[in-house]
């Protein structure tokens, strides 16, 4: 056991790898592939308890800590890292802020619906001149009567478009008391008039997951589809995106750990002048490396999700861990890419789809560079 573990939460690996493995990885290379988005293992997923695994029981979710969300996260990706993006926008982005901000009417009437793999959310926050400077959000909501106004687009939504998506949290700018232009989140179901979305293709990664451009057009939910205070988005998505670093991080350290896997077994089996490569030192090297950094990294990880689990703050810690965590994965695929020469090249080898994979986690949820800045501040420099 790693030292922020108990028995429950090994238990909860071993049940979610073999979940991975014999459900999630056979259909992994030809979802891909095709660039298709599979509604069967979401809900297969749902049935594994994945999606609202970190929601409270009385919602419908598993009601486990932060680590044991962590640890399914870190499983799913080990082995597909478009399957693990599904579940991390849904439970991270989608449900944490419903659960941390909404009503208790918003949160009865959503959350149960969104816990069983039959139904997932979106959070809204990028746009063409908003994303790393969410204050450069265009996207406005305007009060008419007692309704919101919304007019707008976004784009880069994971799960905003996807057959069986129920809604999306959106971040829009609303005029204050003095008409100042604010951060709101409001939530708005995916059947409103005026609502639409489109599925974005040409990936170069997480090609199984659902990435979208989402319009509105005059399009009109009741002011009681605010979430939280009025004005107060800025504060929400801050918090929130310290969650979902964890998520992330959790996505980078098991890209690196399959990765690093699929190299060593490489290595045991690839001969050349007679013996296994692996007896290489250059080689034997490499895979020391992966295991020293992979090692740092989950140690780094459990470390802000028990902070986080005890209520302290994790702010610096989930920076760092996101950071960290996302370089890793690229030095590892690398590595392994290079540990497989040129069979690692070719679509039907698993490690070019993780090399692939890997580059979204320097960008998503706070830029490499932008974690930098956050990590800075903390230093009272």
């Amino acid at each position: 056991m790693q030292p922020y573990t108990n028995e429950e939460h090994e238990a909860l690996r071993k049940r979610i790898r073999a979940f991975a493995e014999n459900v999630i990885a056979p259909r992994a290379q030809e979802l891909d592939e095709k660039e298709e988005f599979s509604v069967e293992l979401t809900r297969k997923m749902g049935e594994a308890g994945i999606l609202g695994i970190n929601m409270p029981t009385e919602y419908g979710g598993g009601g486990a800590d932060t680590l044991s969300y962590i640890i399914a996260v870190e499983e799913l990706a080990r082995v597909d890292s478009s399957q693990a993006a599904t579940v991390v926008a849904h439970n991270s982005l989608g449900l944490v802020p419903l659960l941390d901000y909404g009503s208790e009417e918003q949160k009865k009437r959503l959350l149960p619906q969104l816990t069983t793999g039959e139904h997932l959310w979106a959070f809204g926050l990028t746009e063409e001149n908003a994303g790393s400077d969410a204050r450069g959000t265009e996207t406005t909501a305007v009060r008419e009567g007692d309704q919101w106004v919304i007019n707008g687009a976004k784009r880069y939504i994971t799960n905003a478009a996807t057959p069986i998506t129920l809604g999306v949290t959106l971040q829009v700018m609303t005029p204050n008391e003095q008409g100042e232009p604010k951060l709101t989140t409001i939530l708005v179901e995916s059947d409103t008039p005026g609502f639409s979305t489109e599925r974005m293709l040409g990936k170069m990664m997480w090609r199984a997951a659902d990435t979208g451009r989402i319009r509105l057009k005059d399009c009109k939910v009741p002011l009681s589809n605010t979430l939280g205070r009025e004005g107060q988005g800025a504060r929400y998505m801050l918090k929130t995106l310290d969650g979902g670093r964890l998520s992330v991080a959790a996505m980078g350290l098991g890209l690196a750990q399959g990765a690093f896997e699929l190299a060593a077994q490489h290595a045991r089996t690839r001969k050349q002048f007679g013996k296994p490569i692996g007896r290489n030192q250059a080689i034997a090297f490499k895979l020391a490396d992966m295991d020293m950094k992979i090692e740092l990294a989950r140690n780094t990880l459990y470390k802000a999700c028990w902070l986080k689990d005890q209520g302290k703050s994790y702010n610096r810690e989930a920076a760092i861990a996101k950071l960290y965590t996302s370089e890793i994965a690229r030095e590892v695929a690398d590595e392994a890419v290079q540990i497989f020469g040129g069979s690692g090249l070719f679509k039907d080898n698993p490690i070019e789809r993780f090399y692939r994979d890997q580059r979204l986690l320097q960008i998503g949820e706070g830029t490499s560079e932008i974690l930098r800045l956050v990590i800075s501040r903390h230093l009272g420099v």
